[in-house]
């Protein structure tokens, strides 16, 4: 077989991983968590914890369908998912950033979306034995994973690659001043996500100006449900396409942060919580937890973007010399 035509399966190999990945991710893993909370009322949680987990494996195996596994291939998934838990901890006692969130989306964008997923599902379930097991558990879980998962699934890392593959050591400085000219383009191309967000954004204050229905203000469930459709359209846009650099990781790290994360968790926390008196599950409920979970959605995205701005770009690369010395998923 020649190289065209392998490139040609492995190209339909990963379209099915990716695939399968988003069967479990969109299809199986919410139904899943909706059963274990409707259903088993969260008290199941640990076991649909594991489902979780289960999940995030069949795509990552998928990978070795037809050839053998080498340990150096699951090394780095474990070594990712210890240090996400590691330091996610350290600063959870230290200072209070989340800089857990910055380290699955670095997981996804360099090894892939499925890997990210299973990074960032294994490192929230590996954390919480520490911090604490409950119904919020799998929830978690799932809203970690979709991170890495969509990191992996927006940014373009040919030109990361590139750099070390072809040029080699000696090259590497002259490579780096052409990455220095692609930066002016970099930020035409991050633009479009955020424009996307924009735009939802202010879809949704033209609906509350036109239908305000039971709204007192703007910002509560049309922000993140406005803001999601528009991040997820921006991520669509360039999919495979968004450079890595730090200006692109951290936009992408707070936008899907606060929107993707927060809008999910805040939803999580109606379910959760549905068995104290008065906190039931209705859409007023969860308009008011939108509303007050703001603030700490901003603050986790603004923390988390920091430290990807500062750690993101260095580990990548970093991540990607390791899978080019050792010949990790090529």
């Amino acid at each position: 077989m020649d190289r065209r035509s392998r490139d040609e399966v492995g190209e339909k190999s990963a379209r099915r991983r990716t695939l399968t990945a988003a069967f479990c991710i969109f299809v199986l893993m919410p139904a899943t968590i909706a059963f274990s909370t409707l259903v088993l009322d969260g008290s199941r949680y640990m076991i649909t914890s594991l489902l979780i987990i289960v999940y995030t494996m069949v795509p990552f195996f998928m990978i070795f369908e037809k050839r053998k596994p080498k340990a150096r291939e699951v090394v780095i998934i474990a070594m990712m998912t210890a240090i996400t838990v590691v330091s996610h901890m350290f600063f959870h006692v230290i200072l209070p950033v989340q800089i857990g969130t910055a380290m699955v989306i670095i997981s996804g964008v360099a090894l892939g979306p499925e890997a990210g997923f299973m990074v960032g599902a294994l490192a929230r379930f590996v954390c919480n034995f520490y911090m604490g097991q409950g119904p919020w558990s799998p929830w978690q879980m799932f809203c970690w994973g979709l991170l890495g998962f969509l990191a992996g699934l927006t940014f373009n890392k040919v030109a990361v690659r590139n750099r070390y593959e072809e040029l080699g050591e000696e090259g590497q400085a002259a490579a780096s001043a052409a990455l220095e000219e692609r930066k002016s383009r970099a930020f035409r191309m991050v633009m479009g996500p955020v424009m996307c967000v924009l735009f939802g954004i202010v879809t949704a204050y033209v609906t509350y100006l036109i239908v305000p229905g039971k709204d007192t203000t703007f910002w509560g469930w049309r922000v993140y449900a406005f803001g999601a459709a528009g991040l997820l359209a921006g991520a669509l846009l360039q999919r495979k396409r968004m450079p890595v650099d730090s200006l692109s990781l951290s936009m992408f790290t707070f936008l899907t942060t606060v929107i993707i994360y927060g809008g999910i968790m805040n939803m999580a926390a109606m379910f959760t919580s549905s068995g104290i008196p008065g906190n039931d599950i209705s859409f007023n409920t969860l308009r008011l937890l939108y509303i007050s979970g703001l603030p700490y959605d901003l603050y986790h995205g603004i923390t988390a973007a920091v430290c990807m701005f500062v750690v993101g770009n260095p580990m990548i690369e970093k991540l990607e010399r390791i899978k080019i010395k050792y010949g990790i998923y090529r």
